[in-house]
């Protein structure tokens, strides 16, 4: 077959209408205008091949046939203008000659309808009465109205006005008595624009050019691909379930180590606070003994009021009856060498010199010595006793400073005291005495100390593992909103500046955060120990070497606020801002408290002028210069220089166990006396022995004007803070010194030499 024919479905009379039958057993085949039947071997693979083709041409419309002259062009199968499909898929299945009765050849007569030309109508097949053959009711001739197939598809032109859409009934010559059949008009097919070729046809003419080895090496491909695809999936997907039980079994040990993580937390927990309570119960139970022997206060009725006054111990009691005993003793000592004197025995040898004397003189006395008191003592005797009152008299003076020393140490033991009553006593009243856990996180387990606003707690961080300082701010509920927003400025204010900080020296802040509407807490480093006021309040005094060690501490802290961008005036150093690590004057020590502090940024500070004290009386007055005291129009210009006079007092007090200016005067005292102002000039006393060196070093931080006082990064490099040097680099240094002096004397000499030639030629030249 060379494809140039159509092929449709033969119909049986016993084929109910609209069936079109199976292509597997009769076929129709057109051909040149020509329909031939043909019976088709029931073979498998011609049956595929027809089921194919049968399928390939039902998928193109044709339109019907009109009449064409010989000489107009025609169009091909493949084109979308072609003819011969509508009949093949829309004829009527009723009227082909199997169909027909044969024994009533009166119905099977058909009218033709004559066209204005005089022609059939298009696509109507001949019907006879007579019995033909099946190829007899076709005519072999070529019509000049059926439509001419050849290769190649071309677009209608206008002498060609094939419908677009398949024929209707009446074009086909089916009897339709009730719709007149009406020619469709020319203008109607002009007016319709050409349709492109189906896409089908181009999928076809490609297959065409694969063989069925290439298309079975394709499908071989596609099935490997497949199957690798497959693989893939099902390796990926056993990955996917590995590591989702993977990631099932990390999540349960996850949860199984955060719930040992916090059963661990519990316990932690559980025993600081058992460890805390039974502190608490331990420092109440000595407190309470030590009321008995140290002192306690009572609460005694004065006219209308009651006032707390402090009573001292049975300890304190005992020591004063001992100093009465003492001071007795010492009395009735002095009386028994009054009475020993009396009883002293007259010097022989010196009678004896006088009466030889009067005797040389010429003269005869006749005075006579009296004759010995009845009980005197002999000189032997004398001296016994005299020995004794001497002996008692130094024991009683050695005990006497043994009760000093003594006294001195109850009386710390009373500050101490004194010092956890009043802690226990705001412990009781705090609001957080329960050992509460504040931001889910710090556990607080004691009360370390109360200011004004604040209260310290020494608390546990759950999360980090360590002890941290807690300090609580609570505002006054009775303040106005201004006041607080004040407040809590200059909270932030201190934790801004205080979170950037990260030096040995510096207490460090680890956190902020809110506890409700009127308070708030800081998380600060925790140091075990004492601030340095307090331990100057109970031992007075720090030996030179020891004092020498915190102040270079203290000034190492200080050039790190003044070498970061932008510098830090610390603008409140006093002892009570100085904690000793260890409790000890021998160990580390932290500055601490940066609500003061001042930022020397670039709009506020000037290197030369400073930068402007906005909060002027606030601070220590003993520790700040005496250009924080000057009244007048503009604010006092500050620097760095501030905590360099700190500094110089901190170790003055260190040295000599008092303040160098205003010792025992009140704030409001140096206010009014002008107390700092006044200090031109710092004074030591003889006593301790301090070294030339440490006085220099002081004065220099103590110089009244700030123009002439120390900076801090010079106060770091001062000689009396340097590492001490070996005597051969001493040597070496000295030598170098010693050089450098050398030249510049001689550098002097040849500029004086070279002025007096320059001189004397230009006075040579005024001459002339």
């Amino acid at each position: 077959m060379n494809g140039t024919g159509l092929i449709r479905p033969f119909r049986s009379a016993r084929t109910p209408p609209g069936y079109l039958g199976n292509a597997a057993d009769h076929v129709l085949i057109r051909s040149a205008g020509n329909y031939f039947h043909f019976k088709i071997d029931p073979c498998p693979a011609l049956k595929e091949k027809c089921t194919l083709l049968m399928s390939a041409g039902s998928q193109i419309q044709m339109a019907p046939q009109t009449t064409v002259n010989a000489t107009q062009p025609v169009h091909s199968q493949d084109s979308n203008m072609s003819t011969g499909s509508s009949h093949s898929d829309k004829e009527v299945d009723s009227n082909t000659p199997e169909k027909l009765p044969r024994t009533a050849p009166s119905e099977r007569k058909r009218k033709r309808k004559v066209d204005d030309t005089g022609g059939t109508i298009k696509g109507v097949r001949p019907v006879s009465t007579d019995s033909k053959k099946f190829n007899d009711y076709f005519s072999n001739k070529h019509s000049g109205n059926s439509p001419i197939r050849h290769g190649g598809a071309k677009s209608p032109s206008p002498q060609q006005p094939y419908p677009m859409f398949p024929p209707s009934p009446q074009q086909v010559g089916l009897p339709s008595p009730q719709v007149p059949v009406t020619p469709t008009p020319f203008e109607f097919y002009k007016q319709q624009p050409p349709r492109p070729p189906l896409p089908t046809m181009v999928s076809k003419l490609v297959q065409t050019e694969l063989t069925c080895q290439r298309i079975q090496e394709f499908e071989t491909q596609a099935s490997s691909d497949l199957e690798l695809r497959n693989n893939k999936i099902e390796e990926l997907t056993r990955t996917n379930e590995e590591l989702r039980h993977q990631i099932s079994a990390q999540q349960k040990t996850i949860d199984q180590h955060k719930q040992h993580i916090n059963k661990c937390i519990e316990v932690v927990k559980k025993l600081l606070m058992e460890k805390s309570s039974i502190e608490k119960k331990e420092a109440r139970q000595k407190c309470m003994q030590n009321r008995l022997r140290l002192g306690q206060f009572v609460t005694q009725r004065v006219g209308a009021t009651f006032q707390e006054n402090w009573t001292d111990g049975h300890a304190f009691q005992e020591l004063a009856r001992r100093q009465e005993e003492i001071t007795s003793e010492r009395e009735e000592i002095d009386r028994q060498k009054k009475l020993l004197g009396k009883k002293r025995p007259s010097n022989s040898e010196g009678g004896r010199k006088r009466n030889n004397s009067a005797m040389h003189n010429g003269t005869d006395t006749t005075f006579l010595k009296p004759d010995a008191v009845p009980g005197s003592l002999t000189l032997q005797e004398y001296y016994e006793a005299d020995e004794i009152l001497k002996l008692r008299q130094s024991a009683l003076k050695k005990e006497d400073a043994d009760l000093q020393l003594e006294m001195e140490k109850l009386e710390r033991e009373r500050n101490l005291h004194i010092r956890e009553l009043k802690r226990i006593h705001n412990e009781d009243q705090s609001r957080f005495n329960n050992h509460p856990v504040l931001n889910d996180r710090y556990l607080l387990l004691m009360l370390l100390g109360k200011g004004g606003f604040s209260e310290v707690h020494k608390a546990f961080d759950l999360k980090e593992q360590r002890y941290v300082a807690c300090k609580v701010h609570q505002l006054n509920k009775d303040w106005k909103e201004d006041k607080k927003a004040n407040y809590i400025k200059h909270a932030l204010r201190e934790y801004n500046i205080h979170k950037s900080l990260d030096h040995p020296r510096v207490v460090k802040l680890y956190d902020v955060f809110e506890i409700d509407a009127n308070s708030f807490c800081t998380v600060l480093e925790y140091c075990d120990g004492h601030d340095l006021d307090f331990y100057l309040k109970q031992h007075k005094t720090i030996p030179e070497r020891e004092a020498r060690s915190i102040v270079m501490q203290v000034v190492s802290a200080l050039k790190y606020l003044n070498e970061i961008k932008p510098p830090v005036i610390h603008y409140d150093l006093k002892p009570g801002n100085i904690l000793l690590t260890e409790g000890n004057v021998c160990g580390e020590i932290k500055i601490t408290d940066f609500g003061l502090s001042k930022v020397m940024d670039e709009e506020n500070y000037n290197p030369d002028q400073g930068m402007d004290l906005t909060s002027q009386g606030a601070g220590t007055y003993w520790y700040l210069p005496p250009e924080c005291f000057v009244v007048g129009k503009n604010p006092p210009k500050i620097s760095s220089k501030v905590d360099v006079w700190s500094v110089g007092v901190i170790f003055y007090q260190c040295l000599y166990g008092k303040k160098p200016f205003g010792h025992n005067q009140s704030q409001a005292t140096i206010l009014e006396e002008n107390t700092i102002l006044k200090a031109t000039e710092v004074q030591f006393a003889n006593k301790p022995a301090v070294t030339n060196e440490a006085k220099s070093f002081i004065r220099s931080c103590l110089a009244y004007r700030k123009e002439d006082r120390i900076d801090v990064l010079s106060l770091a490099r001062h000689e009396y803070l340097q590492p001490p040097m070996p005597k051969h680099s001493r040597l070496t240094s000295n030598q170098q010194q010693q050089q450098q002096q050398q030249q510049q004397q001689q550098q002097q000499q040849v500029g004086s030499f070279s002025t007096g030639i320059f001189g004397g030629a230009m006075n040579a030249s005024s001459s002339s």
